[in-house]
């Protein structure tokens, strides 16, 4: 082989050992360039504000657009057989029923998420008026009555309006003869209400949240009637209706009625049984005055809801707390959402029976 092709050959053998160097068995592969992984974005929920609670009206556990601001306006009406029917008895929240001189009864109507435009025949304040109405703290119309029991209204925080002082919105009118015919139009009460009367009321009884979670479902007895006797002369009944959902009220035999012939119907009757006493004092017939103790007392008390009696216990603090109902196993009493009726009904001369 000549000089020439030697160097030949040699040129070749290097050229094709070159890019073996480094590369030999003993080295590792050069490593493959790391891959990068972009996590997705994290999405957070936007926090949900839960619904505000549905607004209930104060003294009927009813639910309403709003609450409407103005105050509770305590009534005094007569209910003797000659007040009858009378003005306005249908749209009031709560009745209390109560008993004063000659064995007759008076109602203390109170108004605040209804107002008709007429309420009568107004009478008279009596001595138990201030614990019944010094928890609504609102506005208290009579036609008038003994100064004593008139400062027992003021004093017990509430504004005092009586026809006998005056006062705008009460007028007489027919067909009764007086003091049977003394009415009142509302609204020129709450037009005057004070600045420290002017806010709705609290509420005065607790009220089911659901329906079946009444005390009188949880723990009642089926009842179709619940017969009341406060006196010989005031014996009101109450009757279940089914279709209409409410109890309607008979003032003996007779059903009773409003003035517009609505019957007089209740969601609820509270009976509250009561100590009643002669306090000295006489109406101007003579008739003794008695007074219906509630303030710093209790007792027994049947609740009527849905067709069902419970029998409860009533209690009362001072003037301004409300009636405390407490059902057997010790829970607050849950009354059905709407209308009540509290029976004041004597204990040694009334009587409750509740009639399946």
């Amino acid at each position: 082989m000549t000089r020439t092709r030697r160097a030949r050959a040699l040129l070749v053998l290097l050229a094709v050992a070159l890019p073996l160097v480094g590369c030999g068995a003993d080295e590792p592969a050069p490593a493959a360039a790391p891959s990068t992984t972009v996590a997705a974005p994290t999405t957070t929920a936007a926090p949900t504000t839960p619904p505000a609670p549905q607004p209930v009206a104060p003294l009927t556990g009813l639910p309403v657009a709003a609450v409407d601001p103005r105050p509770a306006l305590a009534v005094k009406i007569e209910n003797p057989p000659v007040a009858r029917p009378q003005a306005g008895l249908t749209e009031a929240d709560m009745v209390w029923e109560q008993l004063v001189e000659g064995g007759t009864s008076r109602l203390v109507a109170v108004y605040q998420s209804r107002v008709p435009a007429s309420i009568g025949p107004v009478r008279s304040t009596r001595p138990m008026d201030p614990a019944i109405t010094a928890p609504l703290h609102g506005l208290f119309a009579t036609s008038g009555g003994q100064l004593p029991y008139l400062q027992a209204v003021t004093a017990a925080g509430l504004q005092l309006f009586s026809f006998d002082a005056g006062d705008a919105g009460f007028a007489r009118r027919g067909p009764r003869s007086a003091p049977h015919n003394v009415y009142l139009d509302p609204a020129p009460l709450y037009a005057a209400a004070d600045p420290a009367h002017q806010a709705p009321p609290a509420a005065q009884f607790g009220y089911a949240p659901t329906a079946g979670t009444q005390t009188t479902v949880v723990a009642g007895a089926p009842t179709g009637r619940l017969d009341l006797r406060l006196s010989p002369e005031a014996v009101p009944s109450w009757t279940w209706n089914p279709v209409a959902r409410v109890w309607e009220r008979a003032e003996g035999a007779d059903p009773a009625y409003a003035a517009d012939g609505v019957r007089v119907a209740a969601t609820n009757v509270v009976v509250l049984r009561v100590e009643v006493v002669e306090t000295g004092a006489l109406d101007p017939a003579g008739n003794h005055v008695p007074e219906t103790l509630l303030s710093g007392r209790g007792g027994e008390a049947v609740v009527a809801t849905g067709g069902r009696t419970a029998t409860v216990t009533w209690s009362k603090g001072g003037d301004a707390d409300p009636v405390v109902l407490t059902a057997a196993d010790g829970s607050p009493v849950l009354l059905a959402p709407g209308t009540t009726w509290v029976e004041l009904v004597p204990t040694g001369s009334g009587s409750v029976a509740a009639v399946p």
